[in-house]
């Protein structure tokens, strides 16, 4: 079990699937004020209902740059075998994504942030500025029935933002006919 701490502490059991998720530098929204949740996973969604919110940088709404995370996503699983994609989506801030991991999650969100983000800066005409927030969200799927939760809730985002009518129209998601 791999396990390691920056901010936050990072829990990794061989074989299973985690739940990941960044965001753009500067999309973090104003923190409420002290709230208690009766879970982490009840705190976590009130904070990824406010990352949907238009708010701070939204690069990931230009075409060119989520259709490159989309494709470095891919490669990630096909080409560089880092990892077997379960589920996936490139909201306008923020990305969420659920493995089951072939290599440390460090290096699997250091090669998708750093290929993302020389790309995306490329694209947008920006040098010497963060693309990405430093840390990341990852949580340990600890059963087949959290699994087909956390698929739902990921494949559902553009929905609950109302950018999609459906999973399926938003083009930046596993759940596209397209992926």
């Amino acid at each position: 079990m791999a396990e390691y701490r920056r901010r936050l502490p990072h829990i990794h059991p061989e074989g299973e699937h985690l739940f990941v998720t960044w965001r753009l530098h500067g999309s973090l929204p104003v923190a409420p004020p002290d709230m208690i949740y009766p879970t982490p996973g009840h705190a976590f969604a009130v904070q990824d209902r406010a990352l949907a919110q238009s708010h701070g940088t939204l690069w990931l709404s230009d075409s060119r740059v989520a259709r490159q995370v989309v494709q470095t996503i891919r490669d990630g699983e096909r080409q560089k075998r880092l990892y077997q994609s379960k589920a996936w989506v490139v909201m306008p801030n923020h990305v969420h994504l659920l493995i089951l991991p072939h290599a440390a999650l460090a290096q699997i969100t250091h090669w998708i942030k750093g290929r993302t983000a020389r790309e995306s800066n490329r694209l947008l005409g920006r040098t010497g500025q963060p693309f990405w927030q430093h840390e990341s969200f990852d949580h340990w799927v600890r059963s087949e029935w959290e699994l087909q939760r956390i698929v739902a809730y990921i494949e559902a985002n553009p929905v609950s933002a109302g950018l999609a009518a459906t999973p399926e129209d938003w083009p930046w998601s596993s759940a596209t006919k397209a992926s």
